[in-house]
């Protein structure tokens, strides 16, 4: 899992670090932009760190996408 974020872009690593925001509930859709802003601000070299030492990681972002109408299983399938 480490490798797999590691190779994403910044920007895909910001997108997965505001959806876990989102996701654990510090805003709403209508702050995705503010989420994303500040996940971008905060942006590191230690984002896999950061993201796999939240026990919850995987509920958080399955929350995430189902607010955007979307789900876990629709990526693993690559319906997206």
């Amino acid at each position: 899992m480490r490798g797999f974020i590691g190779a994403l872009t910044e920007d895909e690593q910001v997108d997965l670090v505001a959806l876990t925001w989102l996701g654990r509930g510090d805003g709403t859709l209508e702050d995705w932009e503010d989420l994303r802003a500040e996940a971008a601000r905060l942006h590191n070299k230690r984002t896999a760190s950061y993201l796999l030492g939240m026990p919850l990681l995987p509920d958080h972002l399955e929350d995430a996408l189902s607010q955007f109408g979307s789900s876990c299983e629709e990526f693993e399938m690559g319906h997206l």
